[in-house]
């Protein structure tokens, strides 16, 4: 999920060759931030089992984390209000820089944590860690549209997403790797097992602190101003676009942080938690390669069967990279493939197909293409909850491929016309990133009482609504639009 904010004005110094080594230092951010939000959802059942908490207190832990999103984003808006914009005033590259030391920070809390073997020190370092997050996406994504053209910063903006989906896609397979395999005492993870790996990750945030700082970055600086009051809110294609960003947001991290109790569900496939990990993969790697074909398919291509040669190509593409990544097994500290026939990995295949068919009946419209997305996503989340063994477990994958153009259509469509509200608008549907905190709650809830796998029928709810907004809720009304 990212960030949105005004395309500010470049420095002139910097000519398009020169954007092209500050560009790939910002898409890094893009990329860690992505791999350290997803290192959740293996963190979850580890601590489950570490802690022996409910579902609902595992849930916690992305209440902690999605919950500094909602908190940390509205002390940046009230502040924005009353004396301007914080990161513009200090400087965008020294707001990365102190951003990543934060992330660093809290990944560093891990140590203590595990040493005192207190679950809310986790929490603790968790909300650390996320308001690092926060403040590096509103940091971070202006830059990614800033370097280069102004007619092609959609172009970056998409590329730095799917940057991210790589993270997220590779995340739960270094983190089971690491926690269940390289940092396992004598094959026995324990509450150690997490030491080394965050630290590890700290020095990353900081490596990468120290990168930025001797980067020649552009500086910019914006001019719009910034309504007061609460005019934005006067916008019903907004409104109804705040809570379907709460819905989405909910509903995918829901999915994401309890898919490894469901695989170890013995109704579903009964899989160990290591293995069950590596196989979140197929989860955020649809949404890689769901981003990257709306990328295509939403993008100017005149041609329309080069348009869909290009999305069959990216997402076969990226298909064998996930194969290839989830293959890979480490056993008794020497690695080696286990590969998949044909006839197990047809199911994602097929889920590949219909998620292609979902963009050609999308047909090249961001509302239309979100209410297909919802309903289908309706049906595979009914798959899961009501049915089971292989069947199920594909489903409930597959659902990575349908949320992937999810962020990017809602946001659009929720700010087109708000004009000189447009910047209120954002910070508004930022807010709404507090469903990540709130619908795993509920869904914990349920598996608490009826199941992990009956709790797959939660996020339908989410869904049903985002479909509303897709076919209804996103029109402008013409008589709200100011003049």
């Amino acid at each position: 999920m990212q960030l949105s904010t005004e395309i500010p004005k470049t420095d002139s110094q910097f000519s398009a060759d020169q954007y092209r080594r500050p560009f790939v230092t910002i898409t890094l951010l893009f990329f860690l931030w992505g791999f350290i939000t997803v290192m959740n959802d293996v963190l979850i059942p580890y601590l489950k089992g570490a802690f022996s908490l409910s579902y609902f207190q595992a849930g916690l832990v992305q209440f902690a984390f999605f919950g500094a999103f909602f908190l940390v984003s509205l002390l940046y808006y009230v502040v924005s209000l009353s004396t301007g914009d914080p990161i513009n005033r200090l400087g965008y590259k020294a707001g990365i820089i102190i951003a990543l030391v934060i992330c660093g920070a809290g990944c560093a809390m891990f140590y203590p944590a595990a040493v005192f073997q207190k679950y809310g020190f986790f929490l603790a370092a968790l909300f650390l860690l996320a308001t690092g997050v926060t403040l590096l996406q509103i940091a971070a994504n202006p830059y990614a549209a800033i370097l280069g053209k102004p007619e092609t910063a959609s172009s970056r903006l998409n590329l730095a997403q799917g940057v991210n989906s790589l993270g997220t896609t590779l995340a739960p397979i270094a983190g089971s790797l690491l926690l269940y395999k390289v940092f396992a005492k004598g094959g026995e993870v324990t509450i150690d097992s997490i030491k080394l790996p965050y630290l590890i990750f700290g020095s990353l945030f900081l490596i990468l602190a120290v990168i930025v700082w001797r980067s020649h970055l552009p500086r910019f600086s914006s001019e719009e101003k910034v309504e007061h009051g609460i005019g934005a809110l006067h916008f019903s294609h907004l409104r109804f676009g705040m809570l379907a960003v709460f819905m989405y947001v909910g509903g995918e991290v829901a999915i994401g942080s309890y898919l490894v109790s469901f695989m170890k569900d013995q109704h579903i496939l009964g899989l160990p938690e290591s293995t069950a990990s590596l196989y979140l993969a197929y989860y955020w790697g649809g949404a890689m390669i769901g981003r990257l074909c709306g990328a295509i398919s939403l993008g100017d291509i005149d041609s329309q069967a080069r348009k869909y040669t290009y999305m069959i190509i990216t997402a076969i593409v990226v298909f064998f990279v996930v194969y290839l990544v989830t293959s890979i097994r480490i056993e008794h500290g020497v690695a080696h493939m286990v590969f998949m026939t044909p006839a197990q990995i047809g199911p994602f295949l097929l889920l590949i197909a219909l998620n292609f068919l979902g963009f050609v009946l999308g047909k090249g419209r961001p509302a239309r293409a979100l209410g297909v997305f919802s309903l289908a996503l309706i049906v595979l989340l009914c798959i899961a909850a009501f049915t089971g063994g292989p069947l199920a477990f594909w489903a409930a994958l597959g659902t990575g491929l349908f949320n992937s153009i999810m962020w990017s259509n809602i946001f659009t469509l929720a700010i087109k016309d708000l004009r000189q509200y447009t910047a209120q608008g954002s910070s508004l549907l930022v807010m709404m990133i507090v469903g990540g905190a709130i619908v795993p709650l509920f869904m914990g809830a349920t598996a608490d009482r009826w199941g992990i796998q009956l709790a797959f029928a939660v996020p339908i709810l989410c869904y049903v609504y985002i479909a509303f907004y897709g076919f209804i809720g996103h029109r402008v009304k013409q008589t709200q639009v100011p003049s």
